[in-house]
């Protein structure tokens, strides 16, 4: 890939240049086996995965999250990227045609993801910390896609209905609200340890249970025992804790309550580092007093 991120300059240009669609606005366009295309929209493409598109997926193959991610994602690099990505990896064929496409459409339609159910639409959404912004639509009209011969028109609005695009807005708004706030944004640097963190704890969800219950992570938070219980089981409970826990590690918001007797050891510890540095300081003032 280029050195600059095609994402960032394909939403540039979104923001500037794309007609803007609300949701009562209305669009032509089909797609069913009948059209001639049908499945070419399906190879060569960059479909970047959300966390929940990672769990409808693995869950649906029976498989466990680091198997999913080794078989079927890559991690793209640029330089101006602040944040670990996946994207579905194309099969290693001369038509790269996704994974899960067959001659009958989609493998796995029922849990197919995100940026598929959405397609021909795209969705420019400000995030939580821009002020006066608001979310639009807009229409991808690619070269060779016969989907806009089509004679069905619908709203904006019915289409997301009709996708079931609800249930994905409302499960990746936690992770929207992590990887757009001000912290994650400008010129914030993570340590290769943070990034394998962000990685782990937003697409590797069984990793991610494994860190939270063998180490002592719960035992400073003051976590209920009936959400604890439920992220043992499920994987979308334990995603909303993740980004949670994204949320309070690295941007420094209080999403996670701490257990008093740990906020107290703390403050405790932060004061015996204070007074240390006090008195080395002091000391140091007084030798060179001495040796003046």
């Amino acid at each position: 890939m280029s050195a600059e991120d095609p994402t960032n300059k394909f939403r540039e240009a979104v923001l500037k240049d794309a007609p803007r669609l609300k949701q009562t606005d209305a669009f032509q366009f089909g797609c069913h086996p009948g059209v001639s295309c049908f499945n070419q929209c399906c190879a060569d493409v960059n479909i970047f995965l959300t966390p929940y598109d990672v769990i409808r997926m693995k869950n649906r193959l029976g498989i466990p999250s680091n198997e999913f991610l080794d078989k079927y994602t890559i991690i793209p690099f640029t330089k101006e990227q602040r944040l670990p990505v996946v994207v579905l990896k194309m099969r290693d064929e001369t038509d790269k045609r996704c994974p899960f496409v067959t001659e009958s459409g989609c493998g796995i339609y029922e849990d197919r993801p995100w940026a598929c159910r959405m397609y021909p639409l795209g969705m420019a959404s400000p995030g939580d910390y821009e002020q006066g912004a608001e979310e639009f639509f807009f229409l991808i009209e690619e070269e060779g896609c016969k989907g806009f011969q089509e004679q069905r028109t619908q709203t904006v609005a019915e289409w997301l209905a009709d996708q079931g695009i609800a249930v994905y807005n409302e499960m990746g708004d936690p992770f929207r609200k992590f990887t757009t706030h001000p912290k994650m944004q400008g010129d914030v640097e993570l340590t290769l340890a943070q990034m394998d963190m962000v990685h782990m704890t937003c697409y590797d969800v069984d990793r991610f249970r494994r860190f939270v219950f063998e180490s002592t992570l719960l035992e400073k938070l003051d976590i209920a025992a009936d959400r604890a219980e439920a992220m043992r089981d499920d994987d979308v409970e334990l995603m909303k804790f993740a980004m949670d826990w994204l949320r309070f590690s690295l941007c420094r918001e209080p999403t996670l309550p701490i257990k008093q007797e740990f906020r107290q050891k703390k403050e405790q510890d932060l004061a015996g580092v204070i007074a240390a540095r006090r008195d080395a300081a002091l000391k140091q003032k007084q030798e060179k007093g001495k040796s003046g």
